[in-house]
């Protein structure tokens, strides 16, 4: 139902949220979400320009939430990097329909439909705070490890 690069961007979000104000590196972040640092790198990309996160270059620099977690839908940042695709015309190309979806085809919109308004009414905040007894990205490792004393 969602691609790859919208669970990776799905699992970064989630991330960031759950240290919400810290800064983390493609790195860490790929390193703590089990996603492939080179996909991840262009996937933060496209969430930066859609406005999901922000970059900062430099020390110190990485990747941060641009939006509260309250505030951000699942549907925002499945929309950033790839919009769920709606069933607009027959996807075999017959024209006989008119405007109108043939009843196969209107039943996969309306499940398509169902998913997208399910998306806009979850948080990503609420993926961060359920109650689960799950955590939110199934198994993180730290994404900081803790410098070794000398």
């Amino acid at each position: 139902m969602i691609s790859q690069t919208t669970e990776y961007a799905l699992r970064a979000v989630v991330f960031l949220a759950m240290h919400e104000g810290k800064s983390f590196t493609t790195s860490e972040i790929a390193q703590a979400t089990r996603v492939p640092m080179a996909y991840l790198s262009k996937v933060l990309q496209t969430l930066s320009r859609g406005g999901i996160v922000l970059s900062q270059r430099g020390l110190g620099g990485g990747f941060t939430l641009a939006l509260e977690p309250d505030s951000l839908s699942v549907l925002e940042v499945v929309d950033a990097v790839d919009p769920i695709q709606r069933v607009k015309a027959c996807p075999a190309g017959h024209t006989d329909h008119g405007s109108s979806l043939c009843p196969l085809h209107k039943q996969i919109d309306d499940a398509i439909g169902m998913v997208e308004r399910a998306f806009a009414k979850s948080t990503i905040k609420e993926l961060v705070t359920s109650s689960s007894t799950v955590p939110p990205l199934c198994t993180i490792k730290k994404a900081r490890k803790t410098a070794k004393k000398s």
